[in-house]
């Protein structure tokens, strides 16, 4: 087997086991909504246990969307999904999922979880009309940096669209979604 072959071989593999691990429920869609919910609060629980004034700023928010488990893995090219849900007012307004592929210096897979905050009403109504949308593309957003205090920097959170980014090892600082897809799931 040459080099291109096993490397082409074994990105398939890992993709594949990365999104089969996402994959909960398919066959009735009232299990997958609760699944998805279920594991929606328990993310939200742990941003708020771990990044001061996180609570207060989704509070603030007008709707938040959260991933719970994207599930990242590549072999220089990589890619990305998860699903999670839409929150407006605390309840849950629609099921989503995300994906994104990547191309560099990549080796392995990981999983962390999302949070991308609509501090205006004009943004999540622009993001509720779309059918898909793309961060960086339909809206930029601004990924909150956390000082040394671990508060918020207040001038990040003037944004429309804010997000957080939460690996195993806590907050995730330099990190992009520009190019992240959205889709709403039919569930």
């Amino acid at each position: 087997m040459n080099k291109r072959s096993f490397l082409a071989t074994g990105l398939l593999t890992v993709l594949a086991t990365a999104c089969t691990t996402t994959a909960n429920n398919q066959g009735d869609p009232a299990a997958r909504r609760a699944s998805i919910d279920s594991q929606v609060d328990s993310a939200l629980t742990r941003l708020y246990a771990q990044v001061a004034g996180s609570r207060d700023l989704v509070g603030k928010a007008r709707g938040v969307l959260v991933f719970p488990a994207v599930v990242s893995a590549g072999l220089i090219v990589g890619g990305s999904r998860g699903e999670g849900a839409l929150r407006v007012g605390g309840k849950t307004d629609g099921f989503y999922s995300t994906t994104a592929a990547s191309v560099g210096l990549l080796a392995g897979a990981d999983s962390r979880a999302v949070f991308i905050l609509f501090m205006t009403q004009d943004s999540l109504d622009r993001f509720r009309a779309s059918r898909g949308w793309t961060a960086g593309v339909d809206a930029s957003v601004t990924m909150l940096r956390v000082g040394a205090t671990a508060g918020v920097d207040t001038q990040t959170v003037q944004q429309p669209v804010v997000g957080y980014v939460l690996s195993n090892a806590g907050l995730m600082a330099n990190l992009s979604l520009d190019g992240t897809r959205i889709n709403r799931l039919d569930l």
